[in-house]
């Protein structure tokens, strides 16, 4: 494939990654302060389920993306309700909503003729295909967290603004990248820069983290989609791995050096 053919190919599913990793940088380092690591994937787990029932149920992008978008306020509500009252296994709560809801996405495509394919684009993502379409509602979620960090940084630290947040940027990226994506870019770009966050200063730009998180993340989806097309391989699991990568390997070369 031509150069340019490739850059026409991968210039809207680049747009989409950056577009959810500005958002999805700073909440992953919420994550990681709070050691919640796998409520992205319940979360997004739960959001799937809405998605199929409301594509059973309605048949249109608009009620899917909605009903994704109740299902995944209502795990989010329940998250923080166990949260608070079991903080001790916080953890264990959290992966079994998880193992909990990837069952019922099982049962609720089981009757589907077309389910099995459903739930694997749900969890694998197709975000080579990615259209300007599905970016407008997600752009302007996006605009309104940038104004909130920026204006109020420290608002992300109460459960109250974090846990509806949360739910509403996971539940809009998932049609886009995929529950697996949409935790890769939530923890490996924020795990990049968690070394380098402890030291930076107060103010607004420390809750966003440091450099090599968005380096990471920018790399992680530029590199993983040119490979995806050059190598003729799915590209949500090859940005998964790509991200993975990097973020490891930054974590290991940090522990190395110091």
């Amino acid at each position: 494939m031509e150069l340019t053919e490739t850059i026409e190919l991968i210039a809207w599913p680049i747009g989409a990654g950056l577009l959810v990793l500005v958002t999805h940088l700073p909440l992953g380092v919420q994550v990681l302060r709070r050691g919640i690591v796998f409520i992205d994937l319940a979360i997004a787990q739960i959001a799937a389920i809405g998605v199929m029932s409301g594509g059973l149920l309605f048949g249109s992008d608009s009620a899917t993306t909605l009903h994704g978008l109740i299902f995944a306020l209502g795990g989010a509500g329940l998250i923080a309700a166990l949260t608070r009252f079991w903080p001790e296994q916080r953890e264990a709560l959290i992966g079994l909503l998880y193992v909990g809801a990837a069952a019922a996405s099982i049962l609720a495509i089981s009757a589907d003729p077309h389910g099995a394919l459903r739930l694997k684009t749900l969890l694998a993502g197709d975000v080579l295909w990615v259209t300007p379409g599905l970016l407008g509602p997600l752009a302007l979620a996006t605009v309104l967290f940038i104004g909130l960090v920026w204006m109020r940084p420290k608002w992300l630290g109460h459960d109250g603004v974090f846990y509806p947040v949360f739910a509403v940027l996971v539940s809009l990226s998932l049609p886009i990248l995929g529950v697996y994506l949409v935790f890769a870019t939530l923890i490996a770009p924020a795990l990049a820069g968690a070394c380098r966050a402890r030291h930076a200063p107060p103010g607004p730009r420390a809750e966003l983290a440091p450099w090599q998180g968005w380096l990471t993340g920018g790399c992680g989806f530029i590199g993983g989609l040119l490979l995806a097309v050059q190598l003729d391989l799915p590209a949500g699991p090859t940005v998964v791995v790509t991200l993975v990568t990097l973020a490891l390997g930054l974590r290991i070369f940090e522990s190395v050096v110091d």
